[in-house]
């Protein structure tokens, strides 16, 4: 009988998303986050229940026959990209398969399945990293970078990261440097002592421009001046049109202002999506791979057919790209999102495309959408990873339009969300994947659902 704490040995025989790794022991199943398919492993009991065990992963003492090497020099102690492993065509049948077994087994039937689009790159694709402060052993000198794999409070320097570009590299190495000359310490997530906790590096891919952000705690003037100077002496690819010393004193482990001041140059930086441009300041919510964002918009714009003359609502509609990018082909689109911030960046961004025929709500879905007095021809959701609220989702569905388009980023929520829809009386009409993020288990999906 397996015990707590007891260290087993088993085979992954499956992976459920996103990354659960299924084994058995016993005849009892056993989930083992972070592993693939065929490897075997040491995982230490975590949880027991009736049917199953949850155990923690502690060693690959045998590769899957699937594996490769990695490329990156931090796979093995980064927590970042589980699947770098695996080749990236496999990575796309493993992606693809999940999803479409989660829709089948929420009872999704008769739909035209069109598989999965690769991301444009399979490497140096994001537009935006946020790196921590910290140390990756006690007393250790000053890391900068991500978390250690399985690990809260070891961060890994993460200087040969390949999803970011060589311009992410040169900001962290340069700040980390200077950092480690000034002996500013760290923030300490146990004791909320310390100054140093984030550094978010934003880039357009189309423009190139740069955007930097050091968030600190209040704890210590700082006078950044040198480091500005050593950032801007920098020989890019791009450009650095802005730096910026944001203050957060919150405890959870989280970006977030209290104040953030302009120390050079401006706060955002433009990026081009499909022939529109789109201002994006350092909170804004984007999509991090800009080029794979144009493939995933025109699979929502091709699901979404005719649409001149029509009125289309875009709900969780984040800095409104979805919505302006379906603007010139419609008579008018609706956008609600929670986030004030990002809907001034939507009514920004519309001025800047010269569009009169977009509409931007803030507020929460759930209450906004019983306010709105016209009638959608087509509904685009475009939820955050939970899915709709239960609460909100009858009262979406309640307007009756002919189409909806689901753009998922957790294809579990959808599967749990796409049934409600059917009882409603709809049907499921078309469902293609987006690989938005290679070498991780995360992927989009947009769905086509149009009234019965």
């Amino acid at each position: 009988m397996v015990k707590k704490n007891e260290v087993i040995e088993i085979e992954i025989e499956d992976v459920l998303f996103p990354n659960k790794g299924i084994g058995y022991i016993d005849d009892r199943k056993v989930i083992v986050k972070n592993t693939i398919k065929g490897q075997k492993v040491k995982a230490r009991v975590k949880k027991k229940r009736k049917n199953k065990i949850q155990a923690n992963l502690l060693e690959v003492t045998a590769k899957s026959p699937i594996e490769k090497e990695a490329v990156c020099e931090h796979f093995d102690t980064c927590g970042g990209c589980s699947y770098q492993t695996i080749p990236y065509e496999e990575q796309l049948n493993i992606k693809s398969n999940q999803v479409n077994k989660l829709l089948n087994e929420a009872g999704i039937e008769d739909y035209e399945y069109l598989g999965i689009e690769s991301s444009p790159n399979e490497y140096q694709y994001r537009n935006k990293m946020e790196f921590s402060f910290g140390d990756i052993e006690k007393g250790g000198p000053l890391s900068l970078g991500m978390h250690q794999r399985g690990k809260f409070y070891e961060i890994v320097t993460v200087d040969g990261c390949q999803i970011v570009d060589e311009d992410f590299t040169k900001v962290l190495s340069t700040v980390l440097e200077y950092f480690r000359e000034k002996e500013t310490p760290f923030y300490h997530k146990k004791t909320h002592k310390g100054v140093l906790r984030h550094l978010v590096v934003r880039k357009a891919i189309k423009t190139g421009e740069l955007l930097a952000n050091l968030v600190t705690s209040s704890q210590e003037e700082l006078d950044l001046t040198e480091l500005i100077n050593r950032l801007k002496a920098i020989e890019y690819d791009g450009e650095l049109k802005g730096f910026l010393h944001t203050i957060n004193d919150g405890l959870a482990d989280v970006v977030k202002s209290d104040e953030t001041k302009v120390l050079y140059g401006q706060d955002y930086i433009t990026e081009e999506i499909l022939g529109l441009k789109f201002n994006i300041s350092a909170f804004s919510f984007f999509q991090t791979n800009s080029l794979g964002a144009e493939k995933l918009y025109s699979i929502v714009r091709d699901f979404a057919g005719d649409t001149d003359n029509k009125t289309i609502f875009d709900l969780y509609c984040g800095t409104g790209t979805i919505a302006q990018i379906m603007a010139p082909v419609a008579k008018k689109v609706i956008g609600i999102e929670i986030v004030e911030e990002a809907v001034k960046s939507a009514k920004d961004n519309a001025k800047l495309n010269d569009l009169d025929n977009c509409h931007f709500i803030a507020g929460d879905v759930m209450e906004k959408v019983s306010e709105i007095d016209d009638t959608p021809d087509l509904i685009i959701l475009d939820p955050p990873r939970d899915g709709i609220h239960p609460k909100a989702i009858n009262k979406i569905i309640d307007f009756n339009p002919e189409v909806f388009v689901y753009v998922s980023c957790k294809p579990t929520s959808l599967a749990r969300d796409l049934p409600v829809f059917v009882e409603r009386g709809y049907e499921v009409k078309k469902v293609k994947c987006m690989d938005m993020f290679p070498h991780t288990p995360h992927v989009e999906t947009v769905c086509l659902i149009e009234r019965v």
